[in-house]
Parts: C-alpha cells; sequence; structure tokens
C-alpha cells in the first residue's frame, strides 16, 4: 500500500515547471541516464520502441537557444515579433540544467499507426516526468513550431524515419507548490 499511495501522490503533484523557476544547480549525468532508463519501459504496440531522445547539455543549450531565438526571428511576421518574446527563447534552454530532445523514430515496415508512436513516445515522456518530479526535477514539454521543424531537424542531426516532437526542459527548482487545477473526472466518463 505505501507503494501505491507514492505512486498517487507523484501522479498527483506532477506539474509543469518552467525554467525561470530553475536552480543554476546541474543535474547529475547518471540521474538523466536514470530518468531515460525508465522512459524506456512505456507502453508500446508490437515493441516498436519509437522513442528517440537527444540530450542537449553544458555550451550546446546556449546553441541551441541562439537558434530558437533566431527561428523566432525568422518565422514571426514584422507586426507581431517582440524583442522580449525572442530573449525568452534565447533564455530558456540557458535556464536549464539539460533539454531532452524528445524524437519519434518511425517503424520503417509501419507496423501501427502513426498516431501509436507519438503517443507511445509521450508515454516515455510521461515516465521521465513523474520520475524527475519524484526527485524534485522540473520539467516542461515544449513544442516547435511546424516552420520550425527543418531547422531544429539539422541541429539535432535527425537520422531518415526521425522526427522531433518537442523538448523536455529539466533543472532543479524553487518553484512553489502548485493545486491541481482538473475539472472532475466524473464530467468525462460515460458509462455504457
Amino acid at each position: 500500500m505505501k507503494k501505491l499511495q507514492a505512486i498517487s501522490d507523484i501522479i498527483q503533484e506532477r506539474r509543469s515547471v518552467f525554467p525561470q523557476f530553475y536552480t543554476q544547480e546541474k543535474i547529475d549525468r547518471e540521474l538523466i541516464e536514470e530518468l531515460l532508463f525508465h522512459g524506456n519501459f512505456a507502453p508500446t504496440h508490437r515493441l516498436t520502441q519509437p522513442w528517440r531522445f537527444k540530450v542537449i547539455a553544458d555550451e550546446k543549450r546556449a546553441t541551441f537557444g541562439d537558434l530558437l531565438a533566431r527561428l523566432y526571428k525568422q518565422n514571426t511576421p514584422k507586426d507581431m515579433f517582440q524583442e522580449r518574446k525572442q530573449e525568452k527563447k534565447a533564455l530558456k534552454p540557458r535556464q536549464s540544467s539539460h533539454i531532452i530532445a524528445i524524437c519519434m523514430q518511425r517503424d520503417t515496415k509501419e507496423r501501427v499507426p502513426r498516431w501509436e508512436e507519438i503517443a507511445a513516445t509521450a508515454m516515455a515522456v510521461q515516465n521521465i516526468m513523474l520520475l524527475a518530479s519524484a526527485y524534485k526535477i522540473g520539467s516542461y514539454w515544449s513544442s516547435p513550431k511546424d516552420k520550425d521543424a527543418p531547422a531544429c531537424s539539422s541541429f539535432l542531426k535527425l537520422k531518415t524515419g526521425e522526427s522531433c516532437l518537442g523538448f523536455l526542459y529539466l533543472g532543479y527548482h524553487k518553484m512553489p507548490p502548485i493545486e491541481a487545477s482538473r475539472t472532475p473526472i466524473a464530467d468525462k466518463i460515460q458509462w455504457l
């Protein structure tokens, strides 16, 4: 029962924690590897195991931030461009201990629908986020805009059949606890 309660608590307490709340404390590589190890146990139809992770660390964080800022300026209409937003794009990776590029490798035989492989990859990320939460590590999933995808793919050196679904920002944090904002589950269930 203790295990069940611990799992229930972690699920209910997990929150997205944005990089502005991260401290400068680095997450040990071994802990990043442990998070990814547990991501590998996500459900996967036909065992395609489509998740792929590329860890952006150290000085590559700044390079990645500069890329995001450049893409924002390049792909934002002039009347919508905000210099402050561009600065935030550059800053987010620098505030993070690590960024994990969430990638999906499509099954070459296409034995399962593409959406199932996206779902399996998302479940791997959920495993990572839950364990990160248990370790008091903040996490935040951000997805690139479609216009940014080619440049992000190039930066990540994606292989044939791989696609980037987003970026998981990680860092120890000082964000105060926040109550969950969920409508009642009963409103979302229909018994047949």
